[in-house]
């Protein structure tokens, strides 16, 4: 298994997000239940930019398709919330996640 670096822009639709959160939460737990999630969590605008700001989610998986495929039910895509997803895989060289 690779690890894969996805990263969200969220859509410029706060109060949207804010709703959905709670399920797009949930719905990461369940990946990191199954094992497939070793860690996700918000990324804040730049300091001093305006905006919603977006994710870091770290996954493991065969490889991208599959990483993908592994985010298509997320709350926040059923929703039309992500302005931008990238998927790249990470190798990492030192230190630890507690895997």
């Amino acid at each position: 298994m690779s690890v894969f670096a996805v990263t969200y822009a969220y859509a410029p639709e706060p109060e949207r997000l804010d709703a959905v959160r709670p399920e797009h939460r949930a719905f990461l737990g369940g990946l990191h239940d199954a094992g497939s999630l070793v860690v996700s969590g918000p990324l804040r605008p730049p300091a001093g930019e305006a905006g919603t700001g977006g994710a870091l989610i770290l996954l493991e998986a065969a490889d991208a398709d599959a990483a993908t495929a592994l985010l298509d039910a997320d709350p926040f895509r059923r929703e039309g919330l992500l302005a931008e997803v990238s998927v790249r895989e990470w190798v990492p060289v030192i230190g630890s996640l507690g895997r």
